[in-house]
C-alpha cells in the first residue's frame, strides 16, 4: 500500500486492506462454492451479447448484478453463471499453495498471459500483489507469483449397508474407580462430575491419546457409594454463601426458593444466611425458575478439551455485496468502502473470524470453511441455505440481519444444522438457532441483581417519558427507590430533558446513592451528571451513576467522560473492553496485519467464530454441547446457553462495566 497517502487515506487503508486481504479472498470462496464467472466489461460490451457468450439468459445477469439494468460500466465486473462447471462426486481437484516465484513484467505481457505460464489465475496473482487492484500492470513491475500443487482425489460415494455397532455391555455396575463412557460425553463433562481437572482426569488414563469413544471404559476416583454420577443429575449438592449474599441472589443462582432453601436447611429460617455457611441443596436435580436466571459459572477453556476430531464443515454467510463494489476503481470502492456502514460491519467481523481459523488451524483441527455473500438479499439466503444442505455443513455463522437469517435458519430447521445469529437483536426462534447476543432482559436484570445486594443503599431512578416502562421495572425492583421524571412543558407536556438542581438535590440520602438514569438524550444526560458531581464532593454523599441502557446519549462529546468516571458510571453490556497495555496476541497481530485496532465487530467475530468451533469439537455436537450450561469467556466476549421451551438456545452471559478512573472495566462481582 505504499501507493496510498498514510495521513490523509487512514480510513481507506482500513478498508481496502481488508478488501485485499480478506474480500478477494472472500470472492475466491463464493464464486468457487457456486460455481460463478467473472467478467470484466470492455468497450461496446453489452447484456445481451454476454448472455450470448457465456449461454445464459439475460435475466441471469441482470439477477446477479443488479446495476446493470442502468447499463454497462467499462472495467467494472460481473458475475456470470458458469454453465460449463460440471459438479463431479467421483474426483475432487484442489490446489495447495506450494511456493512463489519473482517475475519482473516484460513488454507486452499481461495478467492473461502470466497466469497461462505460471498455470494460475489473474485473480490469484492480483492476490499477492495487492497495487494491481488499483493499477494497470506496466513494464518492469516485479511480481510476486503463487505456485499451486494440484492434487486430484477420487471420492467416491456409498450407500451404507449395514452399520456395525460396538457390542455394549448390559451390566451398569462397574468396580469403584472405573466408568463406562457415554455416548456424546467429553472429557470435561466427566472430570466436572467426579470433581476433577480434565488434567487430573487425563493423569488417571494416560493411555487417552486419540480422546474418548462411546463405551470406553476410564478410570476415575473412588467414590463412597456406586452410584455413578450421570450427566442428566447435577453434581453440585451442596453451596457455601457468599458475602453479603441473600435469598433472592441464591434463587436467581440455584433456582431454589427461599422456602426451599429453609426446608432443605433446618434452622436457616431462625439465623438467616451466614459468609460462609454450607447450604444443602437436596439430591434432585436444580433447575432454573424461569428462562431469565443469570448463573455465575466459573468460565471453562475449550480448547483442552477438542474430543471430536472429525473434518467439519464452517459456513460463514455475511452480506458483502461484492457485485456492488468496483475493484478495478479505487476512487469508487474508497466511497462504497468508507460509506456502506454493513459492509463496514461485515468486513470487520469477517476479519475477525478469519484470524480465529487461523489460530484453530495451529492447534490442528480439521475444518472446510466457505464464506457466502448474502448480497443482504432474502432469496440470495434461500439459495445459500439450498447449497448448505447439499453440503452436509455443520454449523453455520451468519447472516446479519434478521430477515436473511430467519429465512436461512428456517430453511436449514429440517436438517437440524445450528445456525448462529451473530449480531441482530431480533430472531425468529426454531429448534436449531442459537441467539448469540444477549436478551435486553438480562442486561437490565444483571444490574438489578448487582445491586440488590446493597441493602443499605438508597436508590433515585431519573427517567423521560420515552423511558417509563425501564422505570417500572426498576420501581418494582427497588419498591422504597425516589422515582423523578424530566421537567415537562406546561403547555403540551412534552419532556424537556432537565432537572432543577434542588428536585434532584432533595432526592438523594446520606451514603451510597445509586441514581438510574433513563433516557436518549445528551442534555438531559449532561444535565444530571452535572449536578451530581457536584453533589458527589460533600462529604457525607457517595453517588454512583447507573443506567440500564448504555447508549450514544452518554458517549456524546456533551457529555464529560472525566465527571463520568468521578460518578463511576456502571452499565450492562455484552462485552467488555480491553486495555491495550495489556493486549493480546490477537491485538498485535491484529494491529500489524490491518495498521489499526480491531474494532468490536471484529473482536466479535475472533470470538464467536472460535467459541462455536471449539463447541463443535469438544463434543459430537453443539446442542449436547449448549445443554450442559458451559460458560465460555474469550478477548470481550462470553457465552453460556439457555435452552428455551419454545425451542432454540439464548445466550444468557452479560457483563457489568463501569467507569474507572478514566477506564472501562469489568465490575468484580
Amino acid at each position: 500500500m505504499a501507493f496510498l497517502d498514510l495521513n490523509n487515506n487512514r480510513m481507506m487503508i482500513k478498508y481496502v486492506l481488508k478488501s485485499i486481504c480478506a474480500l478477494v479472498f472472500i470472492l475466491t470462496f463464493q464464486l468457487n462454492a457456486q460455481e460463478f464467472l467473472t467478467h470484466k466489461v470492455e468497450e461496446g460490451d453489452t447484456v445481451e451479447a454476454l448472455s450470448k457468450k457465456y449461454k445464459v439468459s439475460a435475466n441471469q445477469i441482470y439477477d446477479l448484478n443488479p446495476d446493470s439494468k442502468k447499463g454497462l460500466k467499462v472495467k467494472s465486473v460481473l458475475i456470470i453463471p458458469n454453465v460449463k462447471a460440471v459438479k463431479s462426486n467421483a474426483v475432487k481437484v484442489t490446489q495447495n499453495l506450494e511456493k512463489f516465484t519473482t517475475h519482473k513484467v516484460q513488454r507486452k505481457e499481461t495478467l492473461y498471459s502470466l497466469s497461462k505460464q505460471y498455470n494460475t489465475t489473474e485473480e490469484a496473482i492480483k492476490k499477492y500483489n495487492s497495487f494491481l487492484y488499483a493499477n494497470e500492470l506496466k513494464k518492469g513491475d516485479e511480481l510476486k507469483i503463487p505456485l499451486f500443487k494440484t492434487e486430484v482425489k477420487n471420492e467416491v460415494k456409498s450407500e451404507i449397508i449395514s452399520e456395525v455397532k460396538p457390542a455394549i455391555i448390559t451390566d451398569s455396575v462397574l468396580p469403584n474407580g472405573k466408568y463406562r463412557v457415554k455416548k456424546s460425553e467429553g472429557k470435561w463433562r466427566i472430570a466436572k462430575n467426579f470433581g476433577i481437572t480434565v488434567e487430573e482426569l487425563e493423569a488417571l488414563n494416560p493411555q487417552l491419546v486419540d480422546g474418548l469413544k462411546e463405551n470406553d471404559i476410564i478410570n476415575v476416583p473412588k467414590i463412597k457409594n456406586t452410584e455413578i454420577p450421570s450427566t442428566t443429575t447435577v453434581a453440585i449438592k451442596t453451596y457455601t454463601v457468599l458475602p453479603a449474599e441473600g435469598f433472592f441472589r441464591l434463587s436467581q443462582k440455584l433456582g431454589l426458593s427461599q422456602e426451599q432453601l429453609e426446608t432443605l436447611n433446618p434452622g436457616l429460617k431462625e439465623t438467616g444466611l451466614k459468609e460462609g455457611m454450607v447450604l444443602n441443596l437436596g439430591a434432585e436435580k436444580v433447575k432454573p425458575t424461569n428462562e431469565m436466571i443469570l448463573v455465575e459459572n466459573q468460565a471453562t477453556n475449550l480448547g483442552s478439551d477438542i474430543s471430536n476430531k472429525d473434518r467439519k464443515k464452517i459456513a460463514i454467510v455475511l452480506p458483502f455485496r461484492l457485485n456492488t463494489i468496483q475493484t478495478d476503481s479505487l476512487s469508487l470502492a474508497k466511497n462504497k468502502l468508507e460509506n456502506d456502514k454493513l459492509l463496514t460491519i461485515a468486513l470487520d467481523f469477517y476479519a475477525g473470524a478469519e484470524m480465529a481459523l487461523d489460530s484453530l488451524k495451529k492447534m490442528n483441527v480439521k475444518l472446510d470453511v466457505k464464506v457466502y455473500d448474502t448480497n443482504n438479499r432474502e432469496s440470495n439466503s434461500l439459495d445459500i441455505a439450498n447449497e448448505l444442505l447439499e453440503n452436509e455443513t455443520d454449523v453455520v455463522i451468519g447472516p446479519l440481519m434478521t430477515k436473511n437469517f430467519d429465512a436461512l435458519a428456517s430453511k436449514l430447521s429440517l436438517s437440524n444444522i445450528p445456525v448462529f445469529s451473530p449480531l441482530t437483536k431480533e430472531v425468529a426462534f426454531s429448534s436449531n438457532v442459537f441467539q448469540t447476543r444477549p436478551n435486553e432482559s438480562f442486561l437490565e436484570q444483571k444490574i438489578i441483581n448487582y445491586i440488590k445486594k446493597d441493602s443499605t443503599a438508597h436508590i433515585v431512578i431519573l427517567h423521560d417519558s420515552k423511558h417509563e416502562a425501564v422505570a417500572k421495572r426498576l420501581e418494582k425492583a427497588f419498591p422504597n427507590a425516589k422515582v423523578l421524571t424530566t421537567n415537562r412543558n406546561k403547555k403540551n407536556g412534552s419532556d424537556q430533558f432537565f432537572i432543577y438542581e434542588a428536585t434532584l438535590s432533595n432526592a438523594l440520602n446520606t451514603g451510597k446513592n445509586y441514581v438510574f438514569l433513563e433516557t436518549e438524550e445528551e442534555g438531559f444526560v449532561s444535565n444530571v451528571t452535572s449536578i451530581l458531581n457536584s453533589k458527589n464532593n460533600q462529604t457525607n454523599l457517595d453517588i454512583v451513576l447507573a443506567t440500564t441502557n448504555m447508549n450514544e446519549a452518554f458517549q456524546s462529546d456533551n457529555v464529560s467522560n472525566a465527571q463520568l468516571s468521578r460518578l463511576r458510571l456502571m452499565y450492562p453490556s455484552i462485552a467488555k473492553m480491553f486495555k491495550s497495555s495489556s493486549a493480546t496476541g490477537f491485538y498485535k497481530n491484529y494491529e500489524a496485519k490491518y495498521n489499526e485496532t480491531p474494532s468490536s465487530y471484529a473482536v466479535r467475530g475472533f470470538d464467536l467464530t472460535m467459541d462455536v468451533v471449539l463447541r463443535l469439537l469438544s463434543n459430537t455436537s453443539v446442542y449436547d454441547n449448549a445443554k450442559n450450561n458451559i460458560l465460555t469467556e474469550y478477548l470481550e466476549n462470553k457465552f453460556m446457553y439457555s435452552e428455551l421451551k419454545t425451542g432454540g438456545f439464548q445466550n444468557n452471559a452479560v457483563y457489568l462495566v463501569n467507569y474507572n478512573d478514566l477506564n472501562i472495566e469489568e465490575v468484580q462481582e
